[in-house]
């Protein structure tokens, strides 16, 4: 299919939000890698530095996420794995919130108590969490909720290719066939579970041709194309608003980092980041709005600067927010 046909139906606002999200993404991922690098070099440590503990970061992956939430409202909801921060900025979580989060502040989302995998937004109905898989159910009910309410909302629960491989997957996607919810799961193939080819652990070349066994709609997207993220997903979108049922979405995307900051990465051939990097989508969609649209290069320019200064004021504010206090540890339980 030429790009031409693919972009006929993609309006010149959906086309700049896609760009100026994803170059959000990549500026804020590219801002927490150099924060969490801090205090942890020249021996790696895991609990040093401003932010503790591990780091899934999501650099390359952009067009899974904007692909998508560009057709999502307020009201529909996404779950999340544990390398959230694509979808959470696609989704319009509160970056301020969300960066104080990051970094253990109380005017985080879950006032600093959850960190990076455990992000909460219920203005936006968004949520993620580090067990993988777990997200699905949680959309399943969000989808059940839905229907139940008469309302056209859907749900979108985004994991990895390794998380089709999990019970709740198989469960969840027969229940949303069964009761014709409006699910949308969306398969992040980045190639790796953890440092596990998924050639090594997946006995389908893709995800997207087990949705007949569901007797529900399959869609694959090759080669980290955010327009053609954008067509299936405007799609699938549709059918679920209209009551036609769930589907999957399978990406092939590619992450350019390691599984987690510090990753030593010894499963990769040291060649391939630097191929992957050479068709980077972001690059890609720049040149489409240009060559396609006659965007001026001054117009992007712009719009990176803006995004640019949301991210900078982000992280300034979750700098500047205090810690909790050590008595907080016991409030805001469930037990």
């Amino acid at each position: 299919m030429k790009e031409e046909s693919k972009l006929a139906t993609i309006s010149l606002d959906h086309l700049t939000w896609m760009y100026e999200t994803m170059y959000k993404i990549r500026y804020y991922e590219d801002k927490m890698a150099e924060a969490y690098a801090e205090g942890k070099n020249p021996v790696f440590n895991i609990g040093a530095g401003p932010v503790p503990g591990e780091m899934h970061l999501a650099t390359g992956q952009e067009p899974a996420a904007v692909g998508i939430c560009v057709h999502l409202k307020k009201e529909d909801t996404v779950t999340s794995p544990h390398r959230p921060h694509h979808h959470a900025i696609a989704k319009g979580v509160d970056l301020n919130k969300m960066t104080a989060e990051i970094f253990g502040k109380v005017t985080g989302l879950g006032k600093g108590k959850g960190g990076h995998m455990h992000l909460f937004d219920p203005d936006v109905k968004f949520s993620c969490g580090g067990i993988v898989g777990a997200g699905i159910p949680h959309a399943l009910g969000a989808a059940l909720a839905a229907k139940k309410k008469g309302t056209d909302w859907v749900a979108v629960a985004f994991i990895g290719e390794g998380a089709a491989n999990q019970g709740a997957f198989h469960e969840s996607l027969n229940m949303a066939a069964l009761w014709n919810l409006p699910l949308i799961v969306v398969i992040e193939n980045n190639q790796y579970g953890i440092s596990v080819p998924k050639s090594a652990s997946t006995s389908v070349p893709s995800n997207d041709i087990r949705a007949v066994a569901y007797g529900m709609k399959g869609y694959y997207v090759k080669d980290n194309d955010p327009i053609e993220m954008y067509n299936v997903s405007k799609e699938a979108v549709e059918r679920a608003r209209k009551g036609e049922g769930p589907s999957i979405i399978e990406i092939e995307t590619y992450r350019y980092l390691g599984h987690f900051q510090g990753d030593p990465e010894i499963y990769r051939d040291k060649n391939e980041v630097t191929l992957l990097r050479e068709k980077d989508p972001i690059v890609r969609m720049r040149q489409i709005l240009i060559q396609e649209y006659e965007i001026e290069e001054q117009q992007l320019i712009e719009l990176e600067n803006k995004a640019k200064q949301e991210v900078e004021a982000a992280y300034q504010f979750a700098r500047e927010s205090d810690y909790p206090e050590p008595e907080d540890a016991l409030k805001d339980l469930f037990v």
